[in-house]
C-alpha cells in the first residue's frame, strides 16, 4: 500500500492513503499524530503555517516502511505571509465561533424542551406530596410517576449543564479573535518577536558570553543547512513582526492604546495597570517603577499601562 506525508503551509502536516485497520494507526498515535474527523485524515497538531516537523516526519515514514509500507514524502517548506495566516485563521475562527453558537443554541433549545418534560411528569404527582398508599390499588401508579418524574429532572439537569457549557465555549469562540488583537497581547507578542529574532541573530552570526568565573563561552557562526534553515527562520519572524508592529500602530492611530514611555511619563506622575493608581518613583527604558498605595514597590512595563496621570494634574500624592 502506498501512502503519501504532505506538508504546506495551509493545510499542516498530513498523511493520505491510510484506511482503518491497515495497521498504520499505532504507529501513527506513537509518534504523535491524530485522527480528523473534519479532515478524514491523520494530521499532526500545530503544524499548520510552522516548519516541517523533519524528524517525527522522517521517524514515521521509516516506521512505516518496516511493516510493508511505500511512503512518499511531499514536503513544503515555504510559508505565507503573516496577513494571509491570520486572515486565514480569523476565518476559521469565526466559522468554528459560528459552528458553536448553532450547537449552544441547540442545546438551550434541547435543556427547555427537558425542562417542559420535567414539568409535566412533576403535574402528574399527586397534589400535595400525598404518600404512595401501600398496597392500594394506586400505588403502581405513584411510583410509576414518581420514577418517571425522577428521570425527567435528571435529564432536564443533564440538558441544561450541556447547555451551559456549551454556551460557555461559545462565547470564548467569539471572544477569541478580540482577545489575540488586545493591545497587551499585541504588544507582548512583539516583545517577544523582537527576543526571538535577536537571538536568531546571534546564531546565525556567532557570539560569545562571559560565564560564572570568567569562562569564555564562543558559540560560532551556523553554516550550511542550519544556517539556510535559520535565515527563513529570520525572514519569517521578520515578517511577523512588521505585521504586529502595523497592528501596534493603527491601535494607537485609533486611540485604542496610548503609546507610553519614559518621554511621556516622569517621576511624581500616576499610572493604573490594574487596579488603583500607583505613584511613579522611575521611568526606565522598557517600565516605570512604582509605588501602590500600601507602599508596595514594582516595575510596570509601559506597554500594560492602562491610564496615566501627570503630576501637574494633581497626579502625586
Amino acid at each position: 500500500m502506498s501512502l503519501t506525508i504532505t506538508h504546506a503551509p495551509s493545510e499542516g502536516t498530513l498523511i493520505d492513503g491510510t484506511s482503518r485497520g491497515d495497521g498504520t494507526a499505532d504507529i501513527l498515535r506513537t509518534n504523535g499524530w491524530r485522527w480528523s474527523r473534519t479532515l478524514g485524515s491523520w494530521y499532526l497538531p500545530h503544524s499548520r503555517d510552522r516548519a516541517p516537523k523533519t524528524q517525527t516526519i522522517t521517524r514515521t515514514a521509516e516506521q512505516l516502511r518496516v511493516v510493508g509500507f511505500d511512503v512518499d514524502l511531499d514536503i513544503d517548506e515555504s510559508h505565507r505571509s503573516t496577513a494571509e495566516v491570520e486572515a486565514d485563521l480569523v476565518a476559521r475562527r469565526g466559522d468554528r465561533a459560528k459552528a458553536l453558537e448553532a450547537k449552544a443554541t441547540r442545546r438551550e433549545d434541547a435543556a427547555a424542551a427537558a425542562a417542559d418534560r420535567a414539568a409535566r411528569a412533576l403535574s402528574h404527582l399527586p397534589e400535595g406530596g400525598e404518600p404512595i398508599k401501600i398496597g392500594h390499588h394506586s400505588e403502581a401508579r405513584h411510583r410509576n410517576a414518581i420514577a418517571k418524574a425522577d428521570t425527567a429532572m435528571r435529564r432536564s439537569i443533564d440538558a441544561d449543564d450541556e447547555a451551559r457549557r456549551a454556551r460557555a465555549r461559545a462565547d470564548t469562540a467569539a471572544r477569541s479573535t478580540d482577545a489575540r488583537y488586545a493591545p497587551v497581547t499585541v504588544a507582548n507578542r512583539i516583545e517577544k518577536l523582537r527576543a526571538d529574532i535577536a537571538g536568531i541573530r546571534r546564531r546565525i552570526t556567532g557570539h560569545s558570553r562571559t560565564l560564572p568565573g570568567g569562562y569564555l563561552e564562543v558559540t560560532p557562526a551556523a553554516e550550511g543547512d542550519y544556517a539556510e534553515r535559520l535565515a527563513r527562520d529570520l525572514a519569517e519572524l521578520s515578517d511577523q513582526l512588521a505585521y504586529w508592529q502595523d497592528v501596534r500602530a493603527e491601535q494607537i492611530a485609533a486611540g485604542t492604546v496610548t503609546d507610553y514611555s519614559r518621554d511621556t511619563i516622569a517621576p511624581g506622575d500616576q499610572i493604573r495597570y490594574f487596579g488603583t493608581w500607583c505613584r511613579v518613583t522611575r521611568t526606565n527604558a522598557k517600565s516605570v517603577s512604582i509605588v501602590d498605595a500600601y507602599g508596595h514597590r514594582g516595575t510596570v512595563p509601559y506597554t500594560h499601562i492602562r491610564e496615566h496621570r501627570p503630576a501637574r494634574e494633581g497626579g502625586a500624592q
